[in-house]
């Protein structure tokens, strides 16, 4: 499966804000938006350049599409669905990006990054209704239960899981269970609820010219 490949923390410095591309590291003085806050290349120590109305669309999409790991035609066709769709485009394509099984893992705490959180869904240590599933695309519908497969739970990886879970911020539209590491999709997620990671108004001006 293509995917980008582009140096995660350039990536991040390219947009100028942080993208959590590296789960963990990105809340320490280690990341790259803490030493080193300006473009990539010979010229970033300039500082970031003033942007034009289309320059600001395009970094939002191109911004979008790094937080979610998407290329430009995956992007693309999820934006054409939702501009087809009954009801907001911002909100209805907010749906369909935030309702990835790798984004609800990651959302869920299960896995520090999106990265991971596919890498762990192509690997089978989740279940959705109780089945096996490995694709990190899927949409979940409102209802399923998405849960960490028994075997798994003995892994390294998740040691300490229920622990972290239960520090973590609810999410009003995913209803979580610390200690049987579950979880019930409740809701679709709102518009507010994206914390200014990317507007999807700007996103939706830039494919709707």
């Amino acid at each position: 499966m293509a995917r980008n490949l582009n140096p995660k923390c350039k990536q991040c410095r390219r947009t100028g804000q942080k993208l959590f591309l590296k789960g963990d590291r990105c809340s320490t003085p280690k990341c790259a938006m803490v030493k080193r806050n300006f473009p990539p290349g010979v010229h970033g120590s300039n500082g970031y350049p003033r942007l034009t109305d289309y320059g600001k669309q395009l970094m939002e999409k191109q911004k979008a599409k790094k937080i979610y790991h998407l290329l430009e035609t995956q992007f693309k066709n999820y934006f054409q669905k939702a501009s087809k769709s009954k009801g907001n485009t911002e909100g209805v394509l907010l749906a369909f990006l935030e309702m990835r099984l790798d984004n609800v893992v990651f959302r869920l705490g299960f896995a520090p990054s999106r990265d991971l959180a596919r890498q762990l869904i192509s690997h089978k240590h989740f279940l959705v209704n109780n089945k096996g599933l490995n694709i990190p695309s899927y949409n979940v519908k409102i209802g399923d239960i998405i849960s960490l497969k028994e075997k798994s739970k003995k892994l390294k990886i998740f040691a300490n899981l229920k622990e972290k879970l239960a520090k973590l911020e609810p999410i009003t539209w995913l209803s979580l269970n610390p200690d049987k590491l579950e979880a019930k999709v409740v809701d679709k997620p709102k518009l507010e609820e994206i914390k200014g990671e990317f507007d999807p108004k700007l996103v939706v001006e830039f494919y709707s010219k």
